[in-house]
């Protein structure tokens, strides 16, 4: 779907404040990198969602929803399998939220009932306005995981790294890649250090969870994860994953409470 097709829903109804579309995005989908003029709240109903800013992406599961500040420019994925986006679209001027960033939410079972409530095209302007109210009060940010990579400019060091995230798993050492490469080993570890800040044992163990993302928000189980990013245990993955978020991944993208 085009840029213009992902925004014309939120223009083709101005009955109250919030306006609700629902995205069916198969898996591979993209809506480029685009702005809206209505602050956008994001939300997965099934699958797993991506959505990326100029300074760092989420992961999406259907617990967490991303609220998006109108004007800031960002992308929209489907992360591994079809999913179906569920977006709020409000109007910036009655809503009492000021939040500038994009900010992580907790998408209860309560705030799913909500939206598709809201989506009903039979509401008076009553009860569109208590429900709008009350979706206001939902709104509660929590804090979400987010796992940058910065990729180094070095033309043979940025060889390594593109070759590392088409295949995580890859456990060649340092001095193996700078033989494929065509540098010494000291070359490429000093490009790494000095363009992406972590050495390269760190910069890898940061990519394998990186790529573990999406395959934990959508439930895979821990133990499949870790041997599919070349961890040689379930064990030594989660101590990976604690050491670099201060999180456990199965605490990542637990469900909230219905409230």
């Amino acid at each position: 779907m085009s840029q213009d097709g992902h925004c014309a829903a939120a223009r083709s109804d101005d009955i109250g404040a919030v306006v609700v579309a629902t995205f069916p995005m198969p898996a591979g989908l993209v809506f480029d990198w685009h702005t809206h003029d209505d602050h956008q709240l994001a939300w997965a109903a099934t699958g797993v969602l991506a959505v990326r800013t100029q300074a760092t992406a989420w992961v999406l599961p259907p617990t967490r929803a991303l609220w998006i500040p109108a004007g800031v420019r960002h992308e929209t994925l489907t992360s591994g399998s079809a999913a179906i986006m569920r977006s709020l679209y409000l109007r910036p001027a009655p809503c009492p939220i000021d939040w500038t960033e994009p900010t992580p939410v907790a998408a209860t079972s309560f705030l799913a009932e909500l939206i598709g409530y809201l989506e009903s095209p039979g509401l008076d302007a009553d009860q569109r306005a208590h429900a709008e109210a009350v979706l206001v009060d939902l709104l509660k940010p929590v804090a979400m995981t987010t796992i940058d990579v910065r990729m180094p400019s070095d033309e043979r060091a940025r060889e390594v790294a593109g070759a590392l995230a088409s295949n995580p798993a890859d456990g060649r050492t340092l001095s193996d890649w700078g033989r494929h490469v065509g540098a010494s080993e000291r070359t490429l570890a000093r490009a790494f250090l000095a363009e992406t800040g972590m050495s390269f044992g760190r910069w890898r163990t940061t990519l394998r969870l990186q790529a573990a993302l999406p395959a934990l928000a959508a439930g895979d189980p821990v133990g499949n994860v870790a041997r599919r990013l070349g961890y040689e245990s379930a064990s030594s993955f989660v101590a990976a994953f604690r050491r670099e978020t201060g999180r456990t991944p199965a605490s990542l993208f637990a469900r909230p409470g219905p409230g």
